[in-house]
């Protein structure tokens, strides 16, 4: 933040006798100060120089060199150690008017003192009461700046020292403001959260316990002041027709989603931490959904997206600022609520539970898009909590209409394929499943061929067919179910089954799981299905099935297995040319260099491949044999 130009318009050119009075100065000896003395004379006597040339002048004529002077004389008696001579200054009754126009210039030097001395420093004590009667006697808004100056310019370990040290005191001065106290309310909490941001949220128990750079105490102490704003706005709720109230409230809504940005989006807020006796994060989560439900915003954030957005909320700055940072801040506002039952007691028990999990989806979407472990398992934590409330079957499949729902799964998809932590991907695989098992017959059916077209990986292919089985098998045991999984529906969804991507020339390995789901499905049916009855249709299908998918398994076999077969023959020879079993091959994945694979390696590893083949000809074999049992019999 960039101080302004001065706010106080010096007079020049007041019609008072200063121009005489000032000539009148230069003469006396005893109130002149040159600058070669200055150099010579004690810091303190250079102040108090000062300070006697301006007692006999009124406010109004107060110059700049004035200002300067000032600010550069108390600096140097602070930092060379006399701020008992300057608090003796400040509380002199005489030079209340000179304090109240320049004590805002001490600020930085006094700030830079107080963090600078030990606790038990009485240097320390001393610049304390000087901060406290500058706040008591300045002009609040020029020490408003000088306090935000300070807080803006910290960095580092400082950062959290200087807040906690300022906060009583901008307190104090806010609540000395009258016009315009809510844009300065506004600007002081954002600059704060925007330094806090600079700061690392801690994650470990035992960092959250060190609280090395002190986010936590700085979270829980601007609650602390928060609260007589709060109040204020609480209080005038009802009465006051004051467009300032709305406008506090504006601002305090502003800060609240903010700290949901961060640093509560980030901080792990689960609680996994039961030896900490109040983890401080959770407690700071506490205290903003507090604020929320007393400013009667808990709702309307809530459901803000739905078009429930409060008409106060059409100021066209605060929209933008709505638009950068709300997606992110009601993503985690719906998991403290939904997820952790922050305020659940307060929320209305009148909305479907398929209702609150369509209002979640644009939220759950945001969360698993991230990539940080703490947001993914918010992300995952919010859907898994909302499904739980859901009886499975009861989701109708019109909801698959509405983008979130059909975002949602291929989300859980990233984060079963792409996410490095094993127990996320785990987690995700328990919630698809879930979120299958919620939807109606129609809804699989749907949710399983959009699955199929956008995994683009073998392995969840593999899952999906699995399930697209056990429906089958559900579905031949209900007669009254049989829809979507049997006869012409499933014959449809077979298509995308019961092929291979490229051919004869797909990759058998990079495929073999879902080569194998499929050969089970397969197997399943022609076992399963009495060929009189055909209620999937599969005896009718044969003919596209076997130029599809079984004639270009087998030619796509024969093909791989003569491949490896020959890397294998060719590895054992160079092996013996070289008579060094010991050669190395350099393999590099997703652009990063793993370790090196001796010849003995590479060889495990494609004998692995040709048992992979194997397994996958054994399958296809089975299946071949039952189907020409099933055929011999028909005829």
């Amino acid at each position: 933040m960039r101080r302004p130009a001065r706010l106080r318009c010096w007079r020049t050119d007041a019609r008072r006798p200063v121009y005489s009075l000032r000539l009148w100065l230069k003469d006396f000896a005893s109130f002149s100060v040159s600058e070669e003395q200055s150099q010579d004379m004690m810091a303190s006597e250079e102040l108090q120089a000062i300070i006697q040339r301006c007692q006999i002048l009124e406010e109004e004529d107060f110059k700049g060199e004035d200002f300067n002077l000032f600010q550069v004389a108390g600096q140097k008696c602070l930092e060379e150690g006399y701020a008992a001579e300057v608090l003796e200054v400040i509380q002199n009754e005489k030079n209340k008017v000179i304090v109240k126009s320049m004590g805002w210039n001490l600020v930085c030097p006094l700030v830079r003192c107080i963090l600078s001395y030990k606790r038990e420093d009485e240097k320390r004590e001393h610049c304390l009461k000087i901060l406290d009667q500058l706040v008591q006697l300045c002009n609040p808004k020029e020490l408003l700046l000088g306090l935000l100056e300070q807080i803006e310019q910290t960095s580092g370990e400082q950062i959290s020292h200087t807040i906690l040290l300022l906060l009583q005191p901008l307190q104090t001065v806010l609540l000395k403001l009258h016009s315009k106290k809510s844009y300065s309310v506004g600007l002081s909490l954002s600059t704060i959260l925007n330094q806090l941001s600079l700061l690392p949220v801690p994650y470990t128990k035992e960092q959250i316990r060190e609280d090395k750079l002190g986010l936590c105490q700085c979270c829980n102490a601007i609650v602390d002041f928060a609260k007589p704003f709060v109040d204020e706005v609480v209080k005038n709720m009802e009465a006051s027709t004051e467009n300032d109230d709305e406008e506090l409230k504006e601002e305090l809504l502003k800060f609240c989603l903010k700290s949901l940005k961060y640093p509560l989006l980030i901080a792990q807020l689960d609680q996994l931490h039961e030896d900490i006796e109040e983890d401080p994060l959770r407690h700071f989560a506490a205290e903003i959904l507090g604020i929320l439900l007393a400013i009667r915003e808990l709702l309307p954030t809530l459901f803000s997206h739905r078009g429930s957005r409060n008409q106060n909320w059409d100021n066209p700055d605060f929209l933008d600022v709505d638009r950068k940072h709300s997606a992110d801040s009601l993503a985690c506002l719906s998991y403290l609520v939904f997820a952790q039952y922050f305020g659940i007691d307060c929320f209305p028990m009148v909305f479907s539970p398929s209702y609150l999990l369509q209002c979640n989806m644009t939220h759950i979407e945001v969360l698993l898009e991230r990539t940080e472990e703490s947001v993914l398992t918010k992300g995952l934590d919010l859907l898994g909590n909302c499904l739980l409330r859901m009886s499975d079957n009861s989701l109708h499949h019109q909801y698959l209409e509405f983008r979130g729902f059909i975002t949602a799964p291929q989300g859980l998809v990233k984060v079963m394929t792409l996410c490095p932590i094993e127990h996320l991907r785990k987690k995700s695989l328990k919630i698809l499943q879930l979120y299958i098992d919620k939807f109606d017959a129609e809804g699989k059916y749907t949710l399983f061929r959009c699955l199929l077209k956008t995994s683009n990986h073998a392995g969840v292919e593999g899952y999906v067919i699995q399930n697209i089985k056990n429906q089958i098998d559900l579905s031949l045991k209900k007669a009254n179910d049989s829809k979507w999984f049997t006869g012409p529906q499933l014959v449809s969804l077979l298509d995308l089954v019961l092929l291979l991507p490229e051919g004869a020339e797909t990759d058998l390995l990079q495929n073999s799981d879902r080569i194998m789901a499929s050969l089970n499905l397969l197997r399943y049916l022609v076992i399963k299905d009495n060929e009189y009855d055909n209620q999937t249709g599969i005896w009718t299908e044969l003919n596209k099935i076997e130029q599809n998918f079984l004639k270009p398994l087998h030619t796509g076999l024969n093909m791989s297995k003569a491949h490896y077969e020959a890397e294998i023959k060719s590895k054992k020879e160079n092996r013996r040319e070289s008579h060094n079993s010991k050669a190395v091959c350099s393999v590099t994945v997703g652009g990063e260099k793993m370790p090196n694979m001796t010849t003995e390696m590479q060889l495990q590893v494609l004998h692995s491949a040709l048992f992979t083949f194997d397994l996958i000809e054994s399958v296809l074999a089975r299946v071949e044999e039952l189907i020409e049992v099933k055929i011999k019999t028909i005829t």
